[in-house]
């Protein structure tokens, strides 16, 4: 009698391979777009496969499925029998259906979450001040005429930028508005490559961090959300003013 099946006649679930190359996968997804984002793969680049698999010690295989993975964000595109290439910049028609798209999944948050917002208000606290410390140290650094070469301070600027609009989407309690918002944080980097390399909007986004925080304090923090990302949408697209 044979003992290679477990009771039932079911074959046994072998998962640690899948997993590991899954693993393996997500990490190439992480080193490809921060090259992306960060300039080291310019756009229009060409990023070859097997190139890629030498640069970065791993087979093929994780680095073709990563692709893949990107090329539904718009990141990179993949055309016939000449592979992947890093997506062209946004356009100004595309920077703005973003920002408005945008607008609508936030707006609709911060309407769920005024509800829940004494709960939020400490939250928001501890964001806004790790954003005001990031921007701080984005402005002494550019004051002095230092300009990582890997945009370092401003990584740390944009993501602790983006957490402080996160603690609002998941104190919404609408998953769906979160998982909306969050598939649209690699276009807001789009965005962002996009633009200038210089610092655009830091002073004027913590201030308007500010004033959304203060309106979650008095109860009405819709119109202050609706004015940031007014002033985003200006910055971002100077000539639409």
């Amino acid at each position: 009698m044979s003992t290679d099946a477990p009771a039932g006649g079911r074959s046994p679930r072998t998962t640690k391979n899948p997993v590991a190359r899954r693993a393996l996968r997500d990490t190439v997804y992480d080193v490809v777009l921060e090259g992306i984002l960060d300039g080291t793969y310019p756009p229009d680049d060409s990023l070859g496969i097997d190139q890629l698999a030498r640069d970065l010690g791993v087979s093929p295989t994780p680095i073709r499925e990563a692709l893949v993975q990107m090329e539904h964000t718009g990141l990179v595109t993949r055309a016939a029998l000449k592979g992947y290439r890093v997506a062209p910049l946004l356009t100004d028609e595309q920077m703005a259906d973003l920002v408005m798209a945008r607008t609508v999944v936030e707006l609709a948050a911060v309407e769920q979450a005024v509800a829940r917002g004494a709960e939020l208000i400490p939250q928001l606290r501890v964001a806004h001040a790790r954003h005001t410390l990031s921007a701080h140290k984005v402005g002494e650094l550019r004051s002095a005429g230092a300009r990582p070469d890997d945009y370092a301070d401003l990584r740390e600027y944009f993501d602790s930028d983006w957490e402080f609009h996160l603690v609002i989407l998941r104190g919404s309690g609408n998953r769906y508005l979160l998982q909306m918002a969050e598939s649209l944080g690699t276009h807001v980097h789009r965005l962002r490559q996009s633009l200038d390399r210089e610092v655009f909007d830091v002073d004027e986004a913590v201030t308007e961090h500010a004033a959304v925080l203060a309106a979650f304090e008095s109860g009405d923090p819709v119109e202050a959300m609706r004015a940031h990302l007014q002033g985003v949408a200006r910055r971002s697209l100077p000539e639409r003013a």
